[in-house]
């Protein structure tokens, strides 16, 4: 993965985007949403054409899960 150590709280929740070049040479992206010792691992049908909009899309996704409650 070429991810850059990007992290942010969100509530309770600790959220890393991840991001890696794929067979066709775009970005896909996928993200953690961690609490505690527990991580979920979304990945996202999107691809993008640099890792900086694929870790930005991860995370207003991330954000979005957390904030309107859809983790639980």
């Amino acid at each position: 993965m070429l991810q850059q150590k990007i992290k942010e709280q969100v509530g309770n929740y600790v959220v890393t985007p991840l991001s890696h070049i794929d067979e066709s040479g775009q970005f896909a992206s996928s993200v953690s949403i961690r609490r505690g010792v527990y991580d979920r691992i979304f990945r996202f049908i999107p691809q993008f054409a640099s890792e900086a909009l694929a870790n930005s899309y991860a995370l207003a996704q991330a954000r979005t899960m957390v904030l309107s409650n859809q983790l639980n």
